[in-house]
Order: structure tokens, then sequence, then C-alpha cells
């Protein structure tokens, strides 16, 4: 019987994972500036490594995350520009955060010539806890404007001036929710798209250094 996989056991194997690959050439990679195609087999080669050692439910396009058993999704993105895009579900998303955890592999890509070969040295893994994937800017104001005494006109204003992509029924009910309950810091940022586009300086950046955006690698 293989163990079950826990958030601990993937952080651990995350960090073997990226250690390994950082120092092997792979030819299927020669030549390839596809973002989406190197983070197809970054994820891939990850599930086929904890597949081998252990047992947990694979996400699915029902699911639409790697390891929805633990709430956790896997990102992989180049330094040279480090984001990523995910399914927009609610306006919410950018204030109380995106539901579920983040495990973030951030790259640099190198192309040997002579060798035909491509090198992906990992410089970052970093796990970003789901209480700390809201908007940056976006909780920082509204915590901010909370110490000042507001009310439910007050932070619907505020997500207005921010262009939250929400009507003004939903705009009062989330503002209800966020005087009874203030939104966690995030650390990520949240471009408003019909898809959200997230990413991922600050959380380098942070790493390590606040509650909830643990360095990994």
């Amino acid at each position: 019987m293989k163990p079950e996989l826990t958030v601990e056991s993937l952080c651990k194997e995350a960090y073997k994972f990226a250690k390994a690959e950082s120092e092997r050439d792979e030819p299927s990679l020669f030549g390839v500036t596809d973002g989406k195609a190197v983070g197809t087999y970054v994820e891939h080669k990850l599930q086929k490594r904890l597949e081998s050692k252990y047992s947990y439910q694979k996400g699915s396009s029902a699911s639409g995350i790697d390891f929805p058993l633990l709430d956790v999704d896997t990102k992989v993105t180049s330094i040279v520009q480090p984001q990523s895009s995910c399914p927009f579900k609610s306006a919410r998303q950018k204030i109380f955060g995106l539901e579920y955890s983040l495990l973030v592999f951030v790259y640099e890509k190198e192309d040997n010539s002579k060798l035909k070969t491509a090198r992906l040295k990992f410089l970052h893994v970093i796990y970003v806890d789901k209480t700390r994937t809201g908007d940056f800017q976006t909780t920082m104001g509204l915590r901010q404007i909370l110490k000042n005494d507001s009310n439910i006109d007050d932070i619907v204003a505020f997500m207005e001036d921010k262009h939250l992509p929400i009507d003004e029924i939903q705009a009062n009910k989330i503002a209800k929710e966020i005087l009874k309950s203030p939104p966690e810091i995030g650390y990520l940022t949240i471009s408003n798209a019909l898809q959200w586009r997230l990413q991922y300086r600050r959380v380098i950046e942070k790493a390590g250094q606040v509650e909830g955006v643990r360095k990994i690698l």
C-alpha cells in the first residue's frame, strides 16, 4: 500500500523534483518557447513521480485543480515573466482568495545548441496557502479602509473604484461579508479578465518572510 499524499509530502517531493530536474538535460524541450508546453512537461513529470510513490486523487477538468483532495493546484512559470492564468469564478476570489492553494515552480530555461538539449533550472518553488491567494492591492486597501470605521457604502465604493466585475447586489453582499470577516492579505497580483491573470513577483519576494507563503526552494 502506498502512503496517502499530504501537503507536507507534496512539498518535500516538489523540492526533490526541482533539484533533480535542475541538473538534467532534456532534448524534448530544446528550442521550445511556449510556456504552456514547458508547464505541461513539468506537471506531467511531477505527477508521474508522485504516482509511483503515493496514493492520491488526480485532478480532472471537473475539479479544475491538480490535487483536489488537498486543495492545491500546480503553476509553472518562467522567471522572465512570472505569471499564469486561472479560471474566473467570481470577484470574491480577488478579495478572499482562489479557494485553493498554489504550488508555484519558477524556472529559467537554457538551451544548449551543441547538444540540442534544454535545461530547466528551478530558481524558486513556493507554496502559497489558499488564505493568501487574494490580490495584494485589493486586500491591503480593504484592510486599510476597515481601520477607518468604514461602512458598507465605503466598501462598495472601493470595489467600484477597483472595477471589480460585480453588480450592485453582489457588491453589497460581499461588503457585508467583508465587515463581518475581513480578508487576509493576499500576495498575488490578479488582473481583471475573463480568466484571472496571476502574477507572482511579490510571492517570490515574500516567500519565507510572511505567513502562508512558504519557500520550498
